[in-house]
């Protein structure tokens, strides 16, 4: 089983988001089950369950991991194929975000674009280094940092951005025979806490905004 996996499919995300078959994949995630075994957990006919599993098996979203007999019964026991699953903007590739129609470093929004390029482009090239059987060589780095000030963030964010632009500058080779080009997505945001994400909602929280004082931020 895999630790995550990209779903690029249309149908098959329809079919992820699903209520019921999305509480199928969860449990399928914790272990192998058989149809009967997953009807008791999800309260609903063995029938019912089963008619949910063959369409997440259709999409490849859950697979066999064995077989059984019980009594005159033989039950096929499933699992899920990853243990969570990303659903990439090319699912919905007519109106996926383009961050190329726009570029704003404090929109939020473009921000969002970005993230959901990466999400499309790793997810790519997932699965084409799956059907090669090669390794793909990424590198991510994620950490948080507590500003004092927004004055102190404004500093960071100049800072961040004058030393990742040095180095883009030193090891960038425009013209290096059998060279690969790589994108690098540097992003800096607030850290959610579910409380404040459903009051920041209803406040109706700004798209952009000085790094310096974000409108009602002290400075």
């Amino acid at each position: 089983m895999l630790d995550v996996t990209v779903i690029e499919d249309s149908a098959a995300a329809a079919v992820s988001l699903d209520p019921v078959r999305s509480r199928l994949l969860a449990e399928l995630a914790a272990g192998p089950a058989s149809a009967a075994m997953l009807a008791g957990r999800v309260g609903l006919p063995r029938q019912k369950v089963n008619y949910h599993l063959k369409a997440l098996e259709r999409h490849g979203l859950v697979e066999l991991a064995g077989e059984r007999r019980k009594g005159n019964v033989t039950e096929r026991l499933m699992r899920a194929t990853a243990a969570s699953y990303v659903i990439s903007p090319l699912a919905l590739a007519a109106v996926q975000p383009d961050p190329a129609g726009f570029r704003d470093q404090l929109s939020a929004r473009w921000m969002l674009a970005v993230a959901a390029r990466l999400v499309r482009d790793v997810g790519s090239l997932i699965t084409g280094a799956a059907k090669a059987r090669k390794r793909l060589a990424t590198y991510a780095l994620d950490g948080e940092v507590r500003f004092a000030s927004a004055a102190d963030r404004a500093a960071f964010v100049e800072e961040l951005t004058q030393g990742v632009s040095a180095l883009i500058a030193r090891y960038h080779a425009e013209d290096a025979p059998g060279g690969r080009d790589h994108r690098l997505v540097v992003a800096l945001h607030p850290t959610v806490k579910i409380p404040d994400a459903v009051e920041g909602a209803e406040a109706g929280d700004p798209d952009t905004g000085s790094l310096a004082a974000l409108p009602g931020e002290p400075s």
